[in-house]
């Protein structure tokens, strides 16, 4: 099993969470976010003075596969958060050792 952590654009969450609806994915979990990359944070002038967020509003994403699911996944969600703009996100693929369904006690690749 592998977990899929994504990092996108607010604006592109729903094409991210439709396209991983078609790919069967069992569930997502998602979370607002804060941070930046490469470009730092965001420059604006307004009445005259310039005012600076060091941080970005995001959401992160998170879902759990099967190893022979990763590949069509991960490309699901590139595919769906790109605008070919600095600060598209960021994607991560880590092991899972163990998953758990509290409800029916049930472990293993069941539960994904």
């Amino acid at each position: 099993m592998k977990r899929i952590e994504a990092t996108v654009r607010k604006d592109r969450l729903v094409a991210v969470v439709d396209a991983l609806e078609e790919t069967r994915s069992t569930g997502v979990t998602v979370m607002s976010s804060l941070g930046h990359g490469v470009q730092g944070g965001l420059t604006q002038r307004w009445r005259g003075q310039d005012i600076t967020a060091p941080l970005l509003s995001k959401v992160t994403l998170w879902t759990v596969v099967s190893d022979e699911e990763v590949a069509e996944v991960t490309e699901t969600i590139v595919a769906a958060a790109r605008t070919g703009a600095m600060g598209d996100g960021k994607v991560f693929v880590s092991d899972v050792c163990e998953a758990f369904r509290v409800r029916t006690r049930e472990c293993g690749d069941v539960v994904v």
